[in-house]
């Protein structure tokens, strides 16, 4: 099973990152292709540049690796409740180049934040735009609250969350399974 996964930020030292290594690191016999979403900056996606440059290598490539994934795995940074812009302009740009572009793609969803409510307005974005949008199934999504309190020296502290992000990670692997079936 071939996994893409990505934070969705382009902060150097995010604790989405962190929460999404972690939660890679729990999912075995799998082909992971963590991927950078700064090796993936472009122009501010309209339609004017995709009418008279195409679309950007970068792009492509980010379309690629999705085709090529049977299931993705995201840890969502929250921006003013939202995605943040380097993520939302890879989407737009990806989108135009084949929509529904997750159809058929198994989805792990993770957020996290240093407050109580772990990302919670991203998540509720992301739920609609990845499903109805964008036409991924997502079979496992999770807020994370008060990362720093929760996660220490890389590891879930907080027995009850680590157990949540485990029963998460065993539904997309067994998601992932049946479709191999």
């Amino acid at each position: 099973m071939k996994i893409l996964a990505f934070a969705g930020t382009n902060s150097k030292n995010s604790i989405n990152k962190q929460l999404l290594n972690y939660t890679l690191n729990q999912i075995e016999n799998a082909e992971i292709d963590l991927v950078d979403i700064n090796d993936y900056e472009m122009p501010i996606y309209s339609i004017d540049r995709q009418l008279e440059n195409g679309f950007p290598q970068q792009a492509q490539d980010f379309y690629k690796k999705i085709k090529d994934a049977d299931g993705i795995v995201i840890s969502l940074a929250e921006h003013n409740g939202n995605f943040s812009v380097a993520l939302k302009n890879i989407l737009d740009w990806v989108s135009r180049i084949e929509m529904p572009y997750l159809k058929d793609k198994k989805i792990l969803l993770l957020s996290t934040s240093p407050g109580g409510y772990g990302g919670g307005n991203v998540m509720e974005v992301a739920t609609k735009y990845f499903e109805k949008f964008a036409s991924g199934e997502i079979v496992a999504s999770t807020t994370f609250p008060f990362f720093n309190d929760n996660f220490q020296n890389e590891e879930i502290v907080n027995e009850e969350l680590k157990d949540k992000v485990l029963t998460l990670v065993n539904t997309f692997k067994e998601s992932l399974a049946e479709v191999k079936a």
